[in-house]
């Protein structure tokens, strides 16, 4: 029904994010999805997880063995009480309960073909290989889409069948290509001129056309395949026979579907095509496709794995592997690559463990090759991924784990010491690390820090910041929050349910912001007890601020983010790896551009600037007229005594409110009228001051590219649009009056019809709101006087402050409906109610498979920092790009050095002085500067402030130089040393520096 009802099945709160990433038909079809999982350890749970926060129609699990020691490194679904219990039913409810509308079910037999033919498709994890080819088959029979996913340690397995010919109906996640249309030709070819001469249509493309007026034989017409030319206009064929166009319009992509074709496994095993961004990834992928058919023959042959860092069993692994028959590469002929035995014999040693960030990794890539597959959406893997995390070793093979050092304890933390030792999980456990943001990342990395051992009780400790509250919409990513949660504080939540996963965590939420308004919270003393920072953060401001925090305490960083199926994840080493930077200030800049007024209210080209003004009718009409109104109520002061500013707010506002309503019918006639001045009234004002035929002096039309004439439009109640505009206003008046409301469309349509014509000279009884004057003349004041009357008795009224997320409060419908007329008066394809909130909203896509996978890779970069000194070749940047299959892991750059004379520095060092007992004067600081550093100090600052200029004069330099440091910052900027404050940060430059020298900070050390 109209824009507001596109999506009326979809609980589009809980999926919104989720929808701006994939679509609603993508969406529609993942909900009718059905997937058999089999295999619940780390792995299987992280898939499981995703796939039912992601929605899709049903989920079967399968996994009848029983809890062990090691599946609770990465399983967090189970814990020590469910030891000995299938894996499956142990954990079928706590899925069940991160979205109650997928069905879960546990599947307790065997896997039949009789049971694969009910699902569209199959998960194996943890499974051998002679049960990967036996269903692969049986699949690949029945055209089930087939996945393989397995870890072993630090390596990873991804594997995809989806059958011989399979359709993708959308490759990207990129919203099809839109523009509005200024003048199609009639002709062969027909000429489409655009309202903007810049866009991305390319030669080929399809397209469609809807709006047009005139030309109505291209709306909803059959996908076009046009031509690009070089002035920006478009041929689209015979158009001949056509109608004459008119106005308006839209044309729009229709993307093409794709058929990608899969080997079966059978052949897919000895002829591997692995994904991968170099031919040095190619050669490495096969060498670990190579060891881990070998693992599976050892595990054939022995009827167990390999143990923990066994050289015996390490060296049969790497004598099946050199056994194995050779590749053949993609045209079938023998691949003459030399076995890396040094890779495969590193696999081997820590095949055995399990853990957490490698399950997040590979069962978000999983996940979303399932989404992919249900959803035919986004392009499927081809056909196999290899995720390789070896880099998390010590280089130097002295410093690698024993046998001894990783034999099971029959702890929870059995599988990650089988990599790393039972030393390295001491370390870990005495770890005290502050997590900043506790949204859909920091949830992730919340329950990484809690399966790892982080910060345990009476050793280490987890601090976890954030000021904000559980929203429905984030149930759908922030897996630690259930729908009870709803309006608690983020951080006290996560914490709460980190603790139920491992009691042993040592985990304290902080709900007060971190910035510059909390160090004395967030100071010296805190930083000093935190080893490390990880940051979860949907800014560029906040990251930047942490970061800062982390350079000045010299505290390393891990950090990630999320757009869509996009993502990243960094680490920032103090004295290893550059600083953090983050985008230019050009792109941060972009996000927060403004869309020029003009535009927006008289010559709106694009559905971004119809809903700009909507949002801006929104808080002129319901919350600042609001506001002023209150304002006036409490002022003591008459009319003739106020400020001149004030007077024309007022009389603006009255002119908004027009009379104070009684009863529904009051703010539905209200409403009513407002449509008229909006669509109709002032339409045809700006036409009596703007032709459509006006000519400028240079002999253009006025009315010519990228202004579009537009039309009023006719008040029609059969039409949604039009309706749901009159409900939504007149709720919102009624709301902002203290009156109650109505939900009832068939009566306000009934209403409607009864209600007379208004006239547009009572409906703006006042004035304008474009104000010429810069005050009130006297005629002005007295009808002012008598239309204040309605406010002088009464409640005040109740400013509405805008709030997306809540679909009953007509907010969003009120900003949609009237974008979406406003559009029809232009001419623009309008925006649906979601990409409308979207775009209101400036909320970032997001899904949970790319939070599970960078929330991973940084437990990866965990492992080195917390590890101990490790050089830089050792970490890595992380990008991938889930939709596109794209997974990039690289070196960091080293900080760059700067150089005065014989000082050298990086971000990471600093000028320490100590203040001294008796503290220092600021001449003892400059000779002592110069003295030790040979630096000759001509300005400092603290802040912005100035607290020493070489340019003072003599005498003044001689009034302040003999003051101690403190007491001469204390006079001229007012800074009071907190009792909690360590180091007054002061800023300095120097006689002889280049234009691009920073000096490192003068640390003061009080």
């Amino acid at each position: 029904m109209g824009v507001l009802d596109a999506s009326k099945s979809l609980d589009e709160e809980l999926y919104s994010r989720q929808l701006y990433v994939l679509g609603l038909p993508a969406m529609q079809r993942l909900r009718e999805g059905r997937i058999l999982l089999s295999g619940l350890q780390g792995l299987g749970a992280e898939v499981a997880k995703n796939l039912v926060l992601m929605g899709v129609g049903s989920l079967t699990l399968h996994d009848p063995h029983p809890t062990g020691w090691s599946d609770l490194a990465a399983q967090f679904f189970l814990s020590e009480h469910n030891l000995g219990r299938s894996r499956a039913e142990a954990a079928q409810e706590l899925v069940a309960e991160l979205n109650r509308a997928v069905q879960v079910r546990v599947h307790t037999g065997d896997i039949t073909e009789d049971l694969l033919q009910d699902f569209q498709v199959v998960v194996l994890t943890a499974s051998s290989l002679e049960e990967q080819l036996e269903v692969g088959s049986l699949c690949r029979k029945h055209g089930v889409c087939f996945l393989v996913a397995d870890t072993r340690g630090l390596v990873g397995q991804l594997f995809c069948d989806f059958g011989e010919e399979f359709a993708v109906q959308d490759l990207t996640e990129e919203e099809p290509l839109t523009a509005a249309v200024q003048h199609i030709s009639q002709g062969s070819p027909g000429i489409v001129t655009l309202r903007e001469d810049a866009h991305s249509f390319r030669d080929g493309d399809l397209v469609t056309f809807s709006g047009i007026e005139g030309m109505a034989e291209l709306n909803g017409c059959a996908p076009r395949p046009i031509c690009a030319r070089e002035d920006g206009t478009l041929e689209i064929g015979d158009t001949t026979g056509f109608s004459p166009y008119l106005r308006g319009g839209a044309v729009t992509e229709v993307k093409r579907p794709t058929t990608v074709r899969h080997e079966p496994l059978c052949a897919a095993l000895l002829q591997p095509r692995v994904v991968a961004q170099s031919p040095q990834d190619v050669r490495r992928a096969r060498c670990l496709h190579q060891a881990f058919r070998a693992l599976h023959e050892f595990q054939r042959l022995s009827g167990r794995p390999p143990q923990p860092w066994d050289p015996a069993d390490a060296e049969r692994v790497v004598g099946l592997a050199r056994a194995l028959k050779p590749l053949r590469g993609t045209n079938g002929e023998p691949l003459e690559e030399p076995l890396d035995e040094a890779l495969v014999r590193t696999v081997a040693l820590s095949s055995a463990g399990v853990l957490s960030p490698m399950a997040a990794i590979l069962g978000a890539v999983a996940a979303q090759e399932v989404l992919k597959a249900a959803s035919r959406k986004f392009l499927p893997l081809d056909q196999w991924l290899y995720l390789d995390a070896l880099d998390c070793l010590p280089d130097d093979e002295e410093l690698l784990p024993k046998p001894e050092d990783c034999k099971s304890r029959c702890c929870r933390y059995d599988g990650q010491i089988a990599v790393f030792g039972a030393d390295f999980q001491e370390k870990l456990s005495r770890q005290h690390y502050l997590l900043v943001g506790a949204g859909a990342i920091g949830c992730e990395l919340l329950k990484g820090f809690a399966l790892m051992g982080l910060g345990l009780r009476c050793k280490g400790s987890v601090a976890v910041a954030d000021m904000d509250h559980v929203a429905r919409s984030n149930l759908s990513r922030q897996f630690l929050f259930r729908p009870q949660d709803i309006g608690r504080p983020k951080a006290e939540v996560a914490a709460e349910a980190a603790r139920r996963l491992n009691s042993d965590l040592q985990v304290t939420p902080l709900t007060s912001p971190l910035d510059s308004s909390t160090e004395d919270i967030y100071g010296d003393n805190f930083f000093s007890r935190v080893d490390g920072v990880a940051a979860a953060l949907d800014s560029f401001k906040a990251r930047h601020y942490v970061a800062a925090r982390c350079t000045r305490y010299l505290k390393p960083l891990l950090e990630a983010g999320t757009q869509g199926t996009r993502g990243s994840a960094s680490v920032f080493v103090p004295h290893v790896t550059e600083g953090y930077r983050g985008p230019t200030s050009e792109a941060a800049a972009a996000e927060d551009a403004v869309h020029p007024v003009c535009s927006m209210r008289h010559f709106p080209s694009t559905a971004e600037h119809t809903l700009q003004w909507a949002r801006d009718e929104f808080e002129g009409l319901f919350r600042q007229s609001a506001e002023i109104i209150n304002c006036h109520q409490q002022e003591l002061t008459s009319l003739a005594d106020r400020e001149p500013q004030q007077l024309l707010l007022l009389w603006a506002a009255v002119g908004v409110l027009n009379q104070r309503p009684q009863t529904w019918q009051d703010c539905v006639e209200w409403a009513f009228g407002h449509w008229k001045l909006c669509f109709r009234y002032s339409i045809e004002q700006l036409l009596r001051h703007h032709p459509p035929d006006e000519v400028l002096e240079d002999g253009t039309c006025f009315w010519s590219r990228p202004r579009q004439c537009p039309q009023p439009l006719e008040f029609d109640a059969s039409q949604d649009t039009h309706l749901l505009y009159v409900l939504a206003a007149a709720n919102l008046y009624a709301r902002m009056h203290g009156l109650p409301g109505s939900r009832d469309q068939p009566a306000l349509r009934e209403m409607l019809q009864l209600l007379t014509l208004p006239d547009p000279q009572q409906l703006d009884p006042i004035a304008p709101r474009d104000l010429a004057s810069t005050e009130l003349d006297p005629g002005q004041m007295e009808r002012l006087c008598e239309a204040l009357q309605d406010w002088r008795v009464g409640s005040p009224l109740e400013p509405l402050r805008f709030e997306k997320d809540d679909d009953s409060n007509f907010h969003m419908d009120f900003v949609t409906t009237a974008a979406s007329l406003r559009a029809q008066n232009y001419g623009i394809p309008p925006a649906n109610r979601i990409q409308s909130k979207r775009i209101v909203g400036q909320l970032i896509p997001a899904i949970a498979t790319t939070t599970a996978a960078v929330a991973g890779l940084v437990g990866l970069e965990l492992y080195k920092v917390v590890g101990g000194p490790r050089p830089l070749g050792a970490f890595r940047h992380s990008y991938l790009h889930l939709a596109e299959n794209y997974f990039s892991r690289y070196v960091p750059r080293a900080p760059v050095t700067q150089q005065f004379h014989h000082l050298t520095w990086t971000c990471w060092d600093r000028l320490k002085v100590t203040a001294g007992q008796p503290e220092r004067t600021l001449k003892s600081l400059l000779d002592h500067l110069q003295e030790q550093h040979g630096l000759r100090v001509k300005m400092l600052l603290q802040g912005n402030t100035v607290v020493y200029s070489a340019g003072w004069p003599p005498e003044k330099q001689a009034q302040y130089l003999s003051l101690r440091v403190t007491e001469w910052v204390k006079q001229k900027t007012g800074w009071v040393p907190e009792p909690w404050r360590r180091v007054l940060v002061l800023e300095m430059s120097c006689e002889g520096e280049k234009d691009d020298t920073t000096f490192p900070p003068l640390h003061y050390e009080l």
